[in-house]
């Protein structure tokens, strides 16, 4: 019998549980649980302390560092952060704009299109903080990003690359222009894509188009919308383009200057000088032209303008080859967006409406004439224009002819509007080309210029092109004739399609035609400042192409029209300085080719042109009264009545003294006292007149005011007395300076008459008969006909009594004018008391007998005691200047009665300072001049 074996027990046994009881916790089991309480801060604790943060507490590192996030969400919260945070810290944009630009353009190509729409805002606020010279070194970076968006495959990224594009064209069109053969290949493949090879013979046929349109079915817009989207930038590329170029200005009408060109800042000057002046020049010539194949020290030399062409001729476009290429690339995918919107706008091909066109095609065409005219102002130099009108001549003159003149001129064609549920899908394409509406004139107006600048000049193709031009130039003379309203833009456009028909059909029969119908709506009223100086530019500029072109200088409607500039100065007057500029410089360009019906008109108006009072001469600008006093130089005659204006002009002080000196100096040289003439040119104005107006200007004062100031009643006019026999009437500083500048002219002028002995005694004559019973006589007056005496003296002719006592009378009264100022106002009245007693000492010391004169008219015993010390000065004056000691030697006699008289005068227990010095003087004098009296007794008699 088996015995059964008892299972020994394990150590360490696990103990096991009943089914649904909890398992018991160890003796040394941990307990987990904890309990915890919420802590709130009011404000961050630690703050980035690197720099500014926005209202989130992000810096300028965290806001960069979040735009390179996977999540859109957070690449568009940091743009907008970033923005905050610079319209906060203006500051940042100076010192992080590397960093700024560079991040900003990398997510213009982001997937999410809020993040690119938050980026082109911030782009935009950029660009209107910052100037163009700041970004410029960060421009290539921007080009690229765009580049990089224009060509992405994403359409949604193409079409905000269009926005991206507009900032940079309103605020940096420079930096985008300077390289623009990029962007003009991403303008292309927008709208076209590039054609296969399709064998060696299509691709060796010059003719073959490597480029054709492209249709997306998958865009949110159509292809006629899209296209017109980039037609409508890469026209404003274009226009960046062409402004930002230099471009040599030359004297023909430019229908560009003013509105589409530069504003004169991108315009290089040609030099024209001469070897003589560049002998000694430190300046390099380098290139020239019209020199001649033997050029002489005397030839003169037009400089062209030296360009820095860039890194590549091709990639900046400035060669006709470059230009040329690129046109005939672009021009058939114009000619055929053009094709496919006309075809959908009339479907049905009616022959009758075909000139209506709806508002989208309109628009269309408006843009591919705007780019076809800008593509030839992309050569800058005026010969590559030429040739690339001829070869557009050549080329598409048969294409143009057929699809945009076949139907001119174009009109709008009503639209009914019916009453339909709002498509969001319809309305959101017509809004991809926001406030694109053209008007049928402005449509018509750029199709003439850009059909006439096509036209050729006479020879070149003249007999064929009047089919196509005859109604271009109906459309222009009644669009003008017509009195209709145009804007200064499409003013200008006209002037410009008028004046290449003008140069090019070289009929008198058209030029008439045409300036009739300018003319028409140069005489329109209300005309702004703008327009008006438009139509004078025009008129001015194609007068000046007169010479070889005879049917412009036969133009009755240009000589009606020059000679009515001096009327229309003269109604105009002061109103509007601008435009009075604008007439004067029309009439001196007229009046230097001796136009005869304006120099006509010119002599008519002549006196109220020049008037004193209200003429131009004296209400314009400082300008404008320089260019009308140098058009006296052109008048064929001067009358008397224009010459006492003139002298009235010059001695008022309405003109500066410099520009009366000019005037005069004028007048001299149309005389024919002058000795200066030019070929058979007759003098101005008679020899009477002249001398007339001489003396006018010399005495400063007119026959009527003279009058005037006997009976006046002024208490500034000094009464006669012993000292001074004249009454003296005080000028103004400014006034008897002026009249001092003026008088030094017409002496001046008349030491260059010719023979002095004359001048003079006409002098004398009209002392005599015109001035010597004035009792009031104005001290520049005085002190001027004492310096031109003194100029013109010539001691073969001695001055006559009466003219010899008169001067005395004024040298006394100014010599004790001359005292009373140094006392009253010695600082304000230098320059008068200089002018005074030059003039007073150079008469006593070159006239005969003026000094005795002067001495016999110092009765002491008729003084007061306040005069007494007066007189005794100006003795002491005369006694210290060296040049009349001689003089006064020869009178010593009647010096020392008077010195004697005025010691026995002055009364007192002193003696005063001022007789002590008197006496002193006459000592040394005497003393000085003892050894030298009996060598002097002709000049005793003489004096």
């Amino acid at each position: 019998m088996k015995f059964k074996k008892k299972k020994r027990q394990d150590d360490f046994q696990k103990v096991k549980l009943k089914v649904g009881k909890t398992k018991p916790k160890a003796d040394n089991a941990t307990n987990t649980n904890f309990r915890s309480k919420g802590i709130h801060l009011t404000e961050q604790l630690k703050r980035d302390t690197s720099g500014p943060t926005t209202h989130r507490q992000l810096g300028l590192n965290d806001l960069m560092s979040q735009l390179h996030h996977y999540s859109a969400n957070i690449k568009h919260s940091a743009l907008l952060g970033l923005k905050e945070l610079l319209s906060l810290n203006p500051s940042l944009l100076e010192q992080q704009l590397s960093r700024l630009v560079s991040e900003v353009a990398a997510v213009f190509t982001d997937k999410d299109g809020n993040v690119r729409l938050a980026a082109t805002r911030v782009l935009r606020f950029i660009a209107q903080s910052v100037p163009a010279e700041r970004v410029a070194p960060f421009s290539p970076v921007l080009s690229a990003h765009l580049s990089c968006a224009m060509t992405h495959i994403e359409i949604s990224i193409q079409e905000d690359a269009m926005k991206i594009l507009d900032v940079l064209l309103e605020h940096y069109p420079a930096l985008l222009a300077a390289r623009p053969a990029v962007l003009l290949t991403n303008f292309l493949e927008l709208i076209s894509h590039r054609q296969g090879s399709g064998g060696s013979k299509k691709a060796q046929d010059p003719k073959a188009r490597n480029w054709t349109l492209s249709v997306n079915p998958n865009r949110t817009v159509t292809s006629q919308q899209w296209r017109l989207t980039v037609l409508l930038r890469l026209g404003r590329f274009l226009q960046a383009v062409v402004e930002e170029r230099p471009v040599e200005e030359s004297d023909i009408f430019s229908p560009t200057e003013g509105v589409f060109g530069s504003s004169g800042e991108g315009r290089l000057m040609p030099l024209n000088l001469n070897w003589e002046e560049l002998t000694y020049s430190k300046v390099g010539v380098k290139v020239y032209e019209h020199s001649g194949s033997k050029p002489t020290p005397r030839s003169t030399f037009r400089l062209r303008p030296e360009v820095d062409t860039g890194p590549t001729v091709g990639e900046n476009l400035d060669s006709a080859e470059a230009v040329q290429s690129f046109a005939a690339t672009l021009v058939p995918l114009l000619l055929e967006v053009w094709v496919e919107a006309s075809t959908s706008d009339s479907p049905w091909n009616n022959s009758e409406g075909a000139h209506m066109l709806s508002p989208d095609a309109m628009s269309v065409m408006f843009q591919v004439l705007s780019i076809l005219q800008l593509l030839r102002k992309l050569a800058p130099q005026q010969e590559h224009q030429d040739a690339l009108d001829a070869w557009f001549y050549k080329e598409y003159l048969g294409d143009f002819k057929q699809h945009f003149m076949k139907n001119f001129p174009y009109d709008a064609r009503d639209t009914p509007r019916h009453r339909k549920k709002v498509d969001l899908k319809r309305s959101k394409q017509t809004a991809v080309v926001p406030g694109l509406t053209v008007e049928p004139l402005a449509l018509n107006i750029t199709l003439c210029q850009v059909m006439v600048s096509l036209s050729q000049r006479q020879g070149l193709g003249r007999e064929t092109d009047g089919d196509w031009l005859t109604p271009l130039r109906t459309f222009v003379r009644d669009t003008l004739g017509s009195g209709a309203k145009l804007s200064y833009r499409q003013l200008h456009m006209l002037l410009g399609t008028v004046w290449k028909m003008v140069l090019t059909q070289r009929s008198k029969t058209v030029t008439d035609d045409l300036l009739a119908a300018v003319y028409v709506y140069y005489k329109q009223r209300n005309l702004t400042l703008q327009t008006r100086s438009l139509l004078l530019s025009f008129y001015s500029k194609l007068y000046l192409q007169e010479q070889g072109h005879t049917h412009i200088a036969r133009s009755k409607v240009l000589c009606r029209w020059l000679a009515s500039l001096p009327v229309q100065l003269s109604q105009l007057g002061h109103r509007n300085p601008a435009l009075s500029e604008r007439l004067i410089l029309s009439i001196q360009a007229a009046a230097s080719r001796k136009h005869k019906d304006l120099l006509k008109s010119l002599l008519t108006n002549a006196c109220k042109l020049y008037d004193p009072q209200e003429g131009v001469v004296v209400l314009l600008p400082a300008e404008s009264q320089q260019r009308m006093v140098q058009l006296l130089y052109f008048l064929p005659k001067m009358s008397q009545s224009l010459l006492a204006n003139l002298s009235c002009c010059c001695t008022t002080g309405r003109i500066s003294a410099g520009l009366a000196a000019s005037l005069i100096r004028i007048v001299h040289f149309r005389s024919s006292l002058s000795g200066w003439s030019v070929g058979s040119e007759e003098a101005a104005l008679e020899d009477v007149n002249y001398i007339s107006f001489l003396f006018s200007t010399l005495t400063g004062f007119s026959t009527e005011k003279l009058a005037a100031l006997q009976e006046a009643d002024d208490e500034s006019i000094l009464p006669p007395s012993p000292l001074s026999p004249l009454s003296l009437y005080p000028t103004p500083m400014e006034q008897f300076t002026h009249h001092w500048d003026v008088v030094e002219e017409v002496c001046h002028c008349l030491e260059t008459l010719g023979s002095k002995s004359q001048c003079f005694d006409i002098l004398q004559n009209g002392i005599c008969k015109y001035l010597i019973k004035l009792g009031v006589v104005p001290d520049s007056m005085a002190a001027g006909l004492l310096r031109a005496v003194s100029r013109l003296l010539d001691l073969s002719v001695l001055p006559i009594e009466p003219v010899l006592r008169f001067l005395s009378q004024c040298c006394l009264s100014l010599m004790a004018l001359l005292i009373s100022l140094e006392q009253e106002l010695p600082a304000e009245t230098n320059h008068k008391r200089e002018a005074i007693w030059g003039a007073c000492v150079s008469a006593l010391s070159s006239v005969p007998r003026l000094l005795r004169m002067v001495l016999q008219l110092m009765r002491v015993g008729d003084l007061s005691e306040e005069e007494l010390p007066q007189l005794g000065q100006i003795l002491s004056m005369l006694l210290q200047h060296t040049p009349i000691h001689n003089q006064l030697l020869a009178n010593a006699a009647l010096l020392q009665d008077i010195i004697q008289q005025l010691t026995r005068y002055s009364r007192g227990a002193t003696r005063e300072q001022w007789l002590t010095d008197l006496l002193y003087c006459y000592s040394v004098t005497v003393a000085h001049s003892s050894s030298a009296r009996r060598g002097n007794l002709g000049l005793r008699d003489m004096y």
